[in-house]
């Protein structure tokens, strides 16, 4: 999703700054003008007056700066293809004004509330280049403008003080490695006291601060010369590893001798000395270490409170909860139950003889249409029933299928931001006698514990999903070890349905998922196929025939919109055919700048957004009821008021400019990240180059994610060697351990 700047060698001297600077170099003077600032200070570009170079525009990091302040910003010159010769600020440091002209217009900027443009004339005029020193040293004297009362006098004194608070907090923190943007947060987050709490344990900044991980906490440290086995950076060490191997690898718990090899070499000390900040952690808090197997495992506190949870719940409902058992011939049946097949009949009797059954199966072999009849039966017994999926894309999918009303589980157990918690849970369980949850691959350990924690003792459970998918973003195996567990009672689904049999999506995915390639000769002319292969190994060649097709060929012969129907589906988001590269490819065909005029945009770091962008939510927001993995579409941009408006299924949200870094540019998404939504139409690129991700469930989950049209486009080499790999790094947990206990 990153736009890259072109660069220009050719014909530009050593000296011009249009040559692009390896070496870091620095440029002072005077903001002329703030083009644009994000709230967060993340991203700016600004105008700055200075005598070598005349009016030169920066752009990067540069938090709370104002018109007529004076800075001196470190980086690099580059020339960006669309903006031209630009600045790249990496660090910068305020400097007051030196001339009159300066101070003029530093006060009139508003950065002193209470001080406008012409309160600001007045002053000038009468202290001249000494204002600042007058305001630092001698505010009394502002009395001596006529019509300057006491009241404005201590209102400006106050602001100026709080304002060389700030200024004097930026450079202590500037001076330990921190960019402007997160120098704001800091500031914002612990006020006055941010320098006492820095000194005395940085690492704070990577639990309390947003975007300060550890190693980020850990340079300030080095700054600050705390020593490398110091108690506050083992513990704060041990809790990183232990949450990056859960975030980055699915670990709901890790071996104690893992996690102490990886702190060890994080940390660089001995692994004894890991031990003493894995015991540090353990008590603050933030691990647990755990003995239920044979070697010693070590959990995040809110990852085994999790585990344990679901675990005892599982079993205590899996184990009989006094509901009735309800024999065949008391439910009334459609007309169509004879057609259904033996696997299809079980399914559905088992979740009126048990309080939690699993359905689990590949595409099209009916798990719909035995949602739909247990959804019948369940209304004919004048039960209450919910269904529910883990995003929104699926949950719509869901009531369509089943012809009844879905929502996600988030709407489901219903998010109250003043309690920063569901409002449905084990103290107010959900009043349903059925609840069936689609796409349980999608399922993290923490969401579904939130979930079986709000089931009631009166309601039954159904779990419907495909076991051969991707497991979840989050950490967690919850569908694979409750089904590995055998302590819930599973019916897999495998006969293809006859009127599906024909679409060679369908064929092809099941091929995939038995270890064979799919059929890839190309269909005859005049016939049109929902599966295309089309081999392709040069990169560029690649990417140039993705995106023709998705803005053109597609959209032409298939009658497909390429806003709204068409999503590129990628292994990765980095290289030359990841998604960051195709999203850029994408916006520039599908929305670019527009001739007529110039058109609102927003920019973080690299990337542009423009009203009519398709993106994507990429964190859980609970408080606008938006979550990972929602696509939307990019309805305004407002820079006056620094907001901008996205357009979900499900509801509308206004974010504000600082809050940008929660969504990325969706044209183009990973594998990963379409689980549970379906699309018209889908294209995949696979590639030598995505070598390190390609497996068979991935190919299979990518495949299963198209509707109507599939096409895939790449090496039939890659495809192979992901079709041949089943080899899955593991998952630490002891879900499926606890239940057989």
């Amino acid at each position: 999703m990153s736009r890259q700047s072109e660069l220009t060698f050719n014909g530009v001297s050593a000296s011009d700054p249009d040559r692009p600077q390896w070496i870091e170099t620095s440029v002072k003077g005077t903001v002329s003008s703030v083009v644009f600032a994000s709230e967060d200070g993340a991203y700016a570009v600004i105008r700055l007056e200075n005598t070598q170079h005349g009016e030169s525009v920066l752009v990067g990091a540069l938090a709370a700066v104002a018109e007529g302040q004076d800075i001196e910003a470190w980086g690099q010159w580059e020339r960006h293809k669309e903006y031209g010769r630009q600045f790249r600020v990496k660090r910068f440091e305020a400097l007051l004004p030196t001339t009159e002209e300066g101070v003029r217009r530093y006060l009139a900027s508003g950065i002193i509330p209470g001080i406008g443009p012409k309160l600001a004339d007045r002053i000038v005029d009468r202290f001249g280049v000494e204002t600042l020193s007058i305001l630092d040293h001698y505010s009394a004297r502002l009395l001596e403008i006529p019509g300057f009362g006491k009241g404005r006098l201590k209102q400006i004194k106050e602001a100026w003080s709080s304002q060389s608070e700030r200024r004097e907090i930026y450079i202590f923190l500037q001076g330990l490695g921190l960019s402007a943007a997160y120098c704001d947060r800091v500031y914002r987050k612990y006020a006055s006291n941010a320098v006492e709490i820095v000194k005395e344990n940085p690492y704070r900044l990577a639990r309390e601060v947003k975007g300060i991980g550890f190693r980020m906490a850990d340079a300030i440290a080095r700054h600050l010369n705390i020593a490398p086995d110091n108690p506050f950076r083992l513990g704060a060490g041990a809790s990183y590893v232990l949450a990056t191997m859960a975030e980055q690898q699915g670990h709901t718990c890790v071996p104690r001798n893992v996690l102490l090899i990886e702190a060890a070499r994080l940390l660089a000390v001995e692994e004894d000395v890991a031990a003493t900040g894995l015991q540090r952690a353990v008590e603050n808090g933030t691990a647990i270490i755990d003995s239920v197997a044979e070697e010693p495992l070590v959990y995040p506190t809110d990852l085994y409170r999790a585990e344990c949870d679901l675990a005892q719940i599982i079993a205590d409902m899996a184990s009989g909860s006094g509901l009735p058992t309800l024999p065949p011939q008391s439910l009334t049946r459609s007309r169509n139950w004879t057609m259904f097949n033996d696997a299809q009949q079980t399914a559905v009797l088992n979740v009126f003889q048990h309080p939690i059954s699993i359905i689990t199966g590949g595409p099209g072999v009916g798990k719909t249409t035995v949602t739909r009849e247990i959804v019948a039966i369940a209304t004919g017994l004048n039960w209450n029933v919910a269904l529910a999926a883990p995003t929104g894309r699926a949950a719509k999918r869901l009531s369509e299928s089943s012809q009844s009303h879905a929502q996600t589980i988030h709407r489901l157990l219903k998010w109250e931001p003043e309690l920063s918690g569901f409002a449905h849970n084990s103290d107010n369980p959900l009043k349903h006698h059925l609840i069936i949850i689609d796409e349980v691959s999608m399922l993290d350990i923490h969401l579904a514990a939130n979930l079986f924690r709000a089931f009631s003792a009166e309601t039954r459970v159904v779990l419907v999903g495909d076991r051969d998918q991707l497991p979840s973003v989050g950490p967690g195996s919850f569908l694979r070890d409750l089904i590995e567990s055998k302590c819930v009672l599973a019916t897999h689904l495998s006969e293809v349905y006859r009127q599906v049999s024909g679409s060679q999506i369908i064929v092809s995915a099941h091929r995939v998922n038995a270890g064979q390639l799919p059929e890839m000769r190309p269909p005859k002319s005049s016939e049109l196929s929902d599966f295309y292969w089309i081999e392709q190994e040069d990169q560029e060649k690649l990417v140039d025939v993705v995106c023709r097709m998705a803005a053109e060929r597609i959209p032409k012969r298939f009658n497909f919109s390429p806003q709204t129907d068409i999503q590129i589906l990628s292994p990765m988001n980095r290289g030359v055919c990841g998604a960051n590269n195709l999203n850029t490819r994408m916006q520039a065909a599908l929305n670019p700048p527009r001739a007529e005029g110039w058109t609102p945009e927003m920019t973080y770091g690299d990337v542009v957004y423009r009203a009519g962008d398709r993106v994507m939510q990429i964190s859980n927001n609970y408080d606008y009821q938006v979550f990972n993995g929602d696509l939307g579409r990019m309805l305004q941009i407002d820079t006056k008021q620094k907001n901008f408006t996205v357009r979900y299924e499900s509801n509308t949200v206004t974010y504000t400019f600082d809050e940008v870094d929660q969504i990325r540019l969706a044209y183009a998404i990973t594998i990963h990240k379409s689980q549970g939504s379906e699309f018209p139409v889908v294209i995949v690129p696979v590639l030598n180059q995505h070598y390190v991700m390609l497996q068979r469930n991935l190919i299979y989950t990518a495949m299963t994610r198209a509707a109507k049209l599939l096409i895939m486009i790449g090496a039939k080499k890659a495809l192979s060697i992901a079709v041949h790999n089943v080899n899955q790094a593991p998952r630490h947990s002891q879900l499926a351990e606890r239940l057989q206990m």
